[in-house]
């Protein structure tokens, strides 16, 4: 099987600008969603180190919109369906944010009520339709038949968290040999994995969803291929759009998806031009495989072994959870994926790594969602402490004797975004 398979036949989604998405102006919305100093909730990191040290004002609040679709000619009208009750508008977070707001320096907590993370379909995602709204555009890819004398597979690269920086992006790929000067692919029969977390922070989360949706076709034209895993803000986009401020159970209170994708880094332009296409992709994305020894992840967590004792049976399960559509549960997933430092203790650190190794196999696990600046507890304040910053991440950190790779090296917060070739040396 592969990603995205049944989406239809593939569709051109290389620029985004090309998308013909109606925009309207957004309804407003009564969270406010800047908390100056404050770190964004579930353990997400500070704001502020995303913004040189400095607080960062509330985005303009919003309520995503579907434009009205006038009416086909010639087709007697439809009875009108029966409104839909409307949910007030979130108000005043003072719960929300008293109970869910965590300082994200610090490890958090594992208990059994934390839960979240999206999971999707297992291989290859296909281009389907509805990307730029016209039957003739599609992906131009031509099959290169993979030559015999290369033996095997190509060489397996893995990136951490992009979070919406696509120029970044496309300098590290192309700095890899991964894509030539035109974005194309140009790596032949070579595998790249993404650990997730697309969206959100940065400018253009969509753009970035666009590009690795047509290299992975392209690479499977090539011989080779490009795959990715489900980050928790994936999820995050999924919910606001599905569920936008229907209120959910937290375990604390009452919260709302729209409220805290606005305080993880929502971006509004993103909103606008998501597509079903791009939510269709998202949600068939898988939470974990195992590559040549190394059991990829987006999250550093133990909480996969709640969803089953294989790498199979993870997916599967998380994938019928998010297919029910149900926001509790979505919201469920969410909060338990965005659980980090199971692996950061030196005492406790390796066992959890030994005990998800040992259940899903594989020798090394490799994650994102944590930045490095985090790991290494190097992250400057706003005082100016003169403790080592994140632009001082050059590579990946090996760390739990060895055992783990974190790959996330802070893109938002001026540090690096890590495009690397497995398996590494140390």
């Amino acid at each position: 099987m592969t990603q995205g398979a049944g989406q239809g036949p593939a569709m051109r989604t290389e620029t985004l600008r090309d998308f013909r998405v109606p925009v309207t102006e957004p309804a407003p919305y009564a969270v406010s969603t800047g908390l100056p100093d404050e770190a964004p909730v579930y353990g997400e990191y500070p704001a502020y180190y995303e913004n040189g040290g400095r607080s960062v004002p509330p985005q303009p609040d919003y309520t995503p919109q579907t434009a009205p679709q006038p009416a086909a000619p010639s087709v007697p009208q439809q009875p009108a369906a029966p409104p839909v009750p409307q949910h007030e508008a979130y108000g005043a977070p003072e719960a929300y944010e008293a109970h869910e707001v965590h300082d994200a320096t610090e490890p958090e907590p594992e208990d059994d009520d934390l839960g979240g993370y999206t999971p999707t379909h297992r291989d290859l995602p296909v281009i389907g339709r509805g990307a730029l709204g016209g039957p003739g555009d599609t992906v131009q890819v031509q099959y290169v038949p993979q030559d015999p004398a290369a033996g095997g597979p190509g060489p397996l690269y893995v990136v951490g968290d992009v979070h919406g920086y696509l120029d970044e992006l496309v300098t590290e790929l192309h700095a890899q040999g991964l894509i030539d000067a035109e974005r194309r692919w140009s790596a032949g029969n070579a595998r790249l994995w993404f650990l997730g977390d697309f969206t959100d922070r940065g400018p253009d989360g969509i753009g970035v969803i666009d590009l690795v949706m047509r290299l992975s076709a392209e690479a499977a034209a090539a011989g080779g291929y490009c795959k990715a895993l489900m980050g928790n803000h994936e999820l995050l986009l999924i919910g606001a759009k599905r569920f936008g401020d229907t209120p959910v159970s937290s375990g604390a209170g009452t919260a709302t998806f729209q409220a805290a994708w606005l305080l993880n880094g929502g971006q509004r332009t993103d909103m606008e031009r998501l597509q079903d296409v791009h939510l269709q992709w998202m949600s068939r994305l898988d939470a974990a495989v195992l590559e040549e020894g190394h059991l990829l992840l987006h999250s550093d967590t133990t909480a996969y072994l709640d969803y089953g004792d294989s790498i199979e049976d993870v997916n599967d399960t998380i994938h019928e959870l998010l297919n029910r559509n149900d926001a509790d549960i979505t919201w469920d997933l969410f909060r338990k994926f965005t659980k980090r430092f199971a692996f950061r203790d030196e005492e406790t650190g390796p066992g959890a790594v030994r005990e998800l190794l040992g259940t899903y196999g594989g020798s090394r696990v490799v994650h994102g969602h944590s930045p490095i600046p985090y790991l290494l507890g190097e992250v400057g304040t706003e005082d100016g402490d003169g403790s080592r910053g994140p632009e001082a991440v050059d590579g990946p950190h090996v760390y739990a004797d060895g055992l783990a790779i974190a790959m996330d090296g802070g893109v938002t917060m001026a540090g690096k975004l890590l495009v690397v070739q497995l398996p590494l040396s140390n």
